[in-house]
């Protein structure tokens, strides 16, 4: 499709791109979050404060290695089963820079797919305004902290990390892209009771997908068949993902597609590093909305 590539071919400029960025200045900091210079930049970051949303605009909102790529291909499954619209080639990631980003997405047609990793504050203020509905994916702790090591060391725009060690030392002070998941968590957590926003994991749409599928469209008023769910469920797995990324994400693809497991981080973490993460649940989610939904005693427990 030709859509995809011209997307693919975004990917490539910014890998490219990346290669001229001196080692000091790959990570660039802003509102005291840290950020990919290869992908985002202060320009676009402003151009955003006075982006123009559309009230059908269908937006994903998740915190890095929860599943947001696999989700946004979903998305663009579900917006074809129901509206016959093929993705456009521009990268669904808000904050993501490229060349005529905004002129493009001005023109694209509704109802279009946006993605964003940013903290609920720093997302543009109009999607609040205009009630565009979010769907908001999180993933247990644990496995996003395993799952984010690896897009570091597999992903060639971002710093690499000799040990998991030193890394889970700046995942849990919130030293790494897009900043703190607790932080995160803790604020989107308040804001779960609006009807514009819908909540789902990533290991409830491991355990039953068509399920998944039929709440997010639903969510957004695009039911399906029961036929239409089987076939965007079929070819919508984790492993078909996957088996199908160097076509969808070229280079990118293993640092975007790994295993998708639910449960890899008990071959990372230390006993020491599962307490520490443990309280830090403790202190930030327990007994809250999302800390039920995320239901850490079962997927974060040895």
């Amino acid at each position: 499709m030709a859509d995809m590539t011209q997307f693919l071919q975004e990917i490539t400029k910014a890998i490219e791109n990346s290669k001229n960025i001196p080692k000091d200045e790959v990570i660039f900091t802003y509102n005291g979050v840290l950020y990919p210079t290869a992908v985002c930049d202060m320009v676009t970051f402003k151009a955003l404060e006075t982006f123009e949303t559309r009230e059908d605009d269908v937006m994903l909102a998740a915190y890095p290695k929860c599943g947001s790529n696999w989700t946004t291909m979903l998305l663009h499954s579900i917006v074809h089963a129901v509206h016959n619209k093929h993705p456009s080639a521009i990268i669904p990631m808000i904050e993501f820079k490229s060349t005529d980003k905004f002129e493009k997405l001005k023109a694209d047609s509704s109802p279009r797919v946006l993605a964003t990793h940013f903290h609920y504050e720093d997302i543009p203020k109009s999607f609040f305004e205009k009630k565009v509905k979010i769907l908001v994916m999180f993933r247990n702790p644990k496995d996003t902290a395993v799952s984010l090591f690896h897009f570091y060391n597999n992903n060639p725009i971002l710093p690499t990390y000799n040990s998991f060690d030193t890394f889970f030392s700046d995942f849990m002070s919130g030293k790494v892209v897009w900043g703190s998941y607790f932080d995160h968590a803790v604020v989107w957590n308040k804001h779960l009771d609006t009807d514009t926003l819908l909540l789902m994991t990533f290991e409830d749409m491991k355990e039953d997908l068509e399920g998944a599928i039929k709440k997010i469209s639903d969510f957004f008023s695009m039911p399906l068949t029961e036929e239409q769910v089987k076939g965007i469920a079929d070819k919508g797995t984790f492993k078909s993902m996957k088996d199908n990324s160097k076509n969808t994400h070229g280079e990118m693809s293993s640092a975007i597609f790994r295993k998708g497991e639910v449960g890899d981080w008990k071959n990372y973490f230390s006993e020491a590093q599962s307490q520490e993460m443990d309280a830090e649940f403790e202190k930030t989610l327990a007994g809250t909305k999302l800390g039920d939904v995320l239901k850490y005693n079962i997927y974060c427990k040895w």
